[in-house]
C-alpha cells in the first residue's frame, strides 16, 4: 500500500508571527520556518503503518518554492521513501492546494492520503475535505486513532460532543489531530543523509492546475490590546459591575 503524505512549510510554532507594516499578511522573511506540526503527525502515522507492514511506500509532497525543500528533507529524515516538490511562488489558497494534490494523487495512485487537519499559519482546515470531495473518496477528519484492516480504515475522530468512530473504504483521505501520535525525534545523521536524497520537482503548470486566487485579503491586523482587569471588594460590587456591562 502506498501512502501519500501532504506537508506544509510554516512559521515555526515557537515563533510569534509578525504582521507586515502594510497589513497585507504575515512577515516570513528572516523568520524560522519548519514543518506544520499536524503534518509531522501525519508523517509519523504513515511511518508507524509502514512498521506494521501495512504501508510499503511513503511519498511526501509539499507545495512551495525551493526553500520548501527543507520540510521534505525533514520528512525524508523521519523515514519517508520519496519526496515531491510542486514548485510555486504564488500564495495558494486551499482550493488551489487541493487541486494540485488531486493531480499528484492521480499521478501516484496511493491507497491512503494523510495530512494535518489544519496548518497553523492560516488555520483554514479545508484542504483535506476539499481533496476528498474532488477525488470523490471517503474522508476521516480530525483523526485521534487510525486502524487499517484489509481495504478498510477505522478512524476515531474528535467531534464537539466527544468522539466517534467511522469506517472508510480505501482509498481515503485522513486528516490527523494532535492526539493521534507523538512524532519521533529526528537525529542529526538522518538529517545529513536526507540532504543527499533526490527530490522530484514539478510545477502547477505541468500538472495543468489553475492556481488563480478567488479570495483577497483586505487587511490583517493585531487584535486590540486587552484592557486591564480591576479588583472588587465584595460580591455585591462584583454583581453591580457585571450588571453595568450587561454580563448578567
Amino acid at each position: 500500500m502506498k501512502a501519500l503524505v501532504a506537508i506544509k512549510r510554516v512559521i515555526d510554532h515557537n515563533i510569534r508571527p509578525r504582521i507586515k507594516p502594510d497589513g497585507s499578511g504575515v512577515e516570513t522573511e528572516n523568520v524560522k520556518m519548519s514543518i506544520n506540526p499536524f503534518d509531522e503527525i501525519a508523517v509519523e502515522e504513515a511511518l508507524r503503518l509502514k512498521a506494521q507492514g501495512i504501508v510499503t511506500e511513503i511519498v511526501a509532497v509539499t507545495i512551495g518554492h525551493g526553500h520548501a525543500q527543507d520540510v521534505l528533507r525533514h520528512a525524508l529524515a523521519m523515514g519517508a521513501d520519496r519526496a515531491i516538490l510542486v514548485d510555486s511562488t504564488a500564495q495558494l489558497q486551499p482550493l488551489a492546494v487541493s487541486k494540485i494534490l488531486k493531480a499528484v494523487y492521480e499521478r501516484e495512485q496511493p491507497q491512503l492520503v494523510l495530512l494535518g487537519k489544519q496548518a497553523i499559519d492560516d488555520d483554514a482546515g479545508q484542504v483535506g475535505q476539499m481533496l476528498a470531495a474532488l477525488l470523490d473518496i471517503g474522508q476521516g477528519t480530525f483523526a485521534s486513532k487510525l486502524e487499517i484492516s484489509g481495504n478498510e480504515a477505522i478512524v476515531t475522530r474528535e467531534v464537539d460532543t466527544g468522539s466517534e468512530t467511522v469506517a472508510l473504504q480505501l482509498p481515503a483521505v485522513i486528516t490527523t489531530d494532535l492526539r493521534l501520535n507523538e512524532p519521533r525525534f529526528v537525529k542529526l545523521p538522518n538529517l545529513m543523509m536526507a540532504k543527499k536524497k533526490p527530490i522530484e520537482s514539478l510545477t502547477a503548470d505541468e500538472l495543468g492546475i489553475d492556481t488563480a486566487p478567488h479570495l483577497k485579503v483586505v487587511n490583517l491586523a493585531e487584535p486590540p490590546a486587552r484592557k486591564p482587569g480591576i479588583k472588587v471588594n465584595s460580591v455585591a460590587e462584583l454583581v453591580e459591575k457585571l450588571r453595568s456591562v450587561g454580563a448578567i
